[in-house]
């Protein structure tokens, strides 16, 4: 993923605190604010294989970015990254368990492109760094949770639950400008931590049609 900025502690140490001791799931979802935008992960843990989905949402109107990684026994095994939109851009990357490049593909609209090798560089810098974050995100115990947003000022979680985020007033006053006067159907994504809560992502888009699950990650 191509984020220009590193971890946001600053942002992030008002969340973590101190994290607790309970082991967690092996299915995880957590997320962070970016300078540019929100990004959101989703994690699974299974044996010595980590599955890991970002998604990175900007805040101005550019194309949603989804990358997919997997590790085995800590050595990255692939990466793909998708960006949809007018200018579609997807990539492939495989490596073999000593790290050596095995395959390698970027579709571009109407043809393919060879990528650099400092452009793999990248990929496998970019991963390991996200690994890293998400490692600190799960430490400090920052779950992402994702739902519909009602007019009660509460809710509807993607698990079909009712619950109250808490949210603040200016919080607030960001979901009811992206809905707008005609009250359009809006989800929120927001980080829980133990120091509080974040408002992470407001969107007419349905969250919840596209939260990945653990039976099928």
């Amino acid at each position: 993923m191509r984020i220009r900025t590193l971890f946001l502690l600053c942002g992030l140490a008002l969340l973590v605190g101190c994290s607790s001791h309970k082991a967690l799931p092996d299915f995880t979802a957590s997320g962070y604010l970016a300078d540019r935008g929100a990004v959101r992960i989703w994690r699974k843990n299974h044996g010595d294989t980590v599955h890991m989905l970002t998604v990175y949402t900007p805040f101005s109107d550019a194309n949603v970015e989804v990358t997919d990684y997997t590790w085995q026994q800590k050595h990255l095994m692939s990466v793909e990254r998708h960006i949809k939109g007018s200018k579609p851009d997807d990539v492939t990357l495989r490596f073999d368990s000593g790290g050596k490049l095995s395959f390698m593909q970027r579709q571009l609209a109407g043809h393919r492109e060879a990528l650099s090798d400092d452009d793999v560089a990248l990929y496998q810098f970019d991963a390991q760094r996200m690994l890293q974050i998400s490692d600190a995100l799960l430490d400090g115990r920052v779950v992402l949770h994702q739902g519909r947003w009602q007019p009660d000022n509460t809710v509807i979680s993607c698990h079909n639950q009712q619950v109250d985020p808490s949210f603040d007033e200016h919080a607030r006053q960001v979901i009811r400008q992206i809905q707008g006067t005609g009250q359009t159907p809006v989800s929120v994504a927001w980080l829980q931590a133990a120091q509080g809560t974040q408002l992470l992502l407001v969107t007419t888009q349905d969250l919840c049609a596209t939260e990945p699950k653990e039976q099928s990650f």
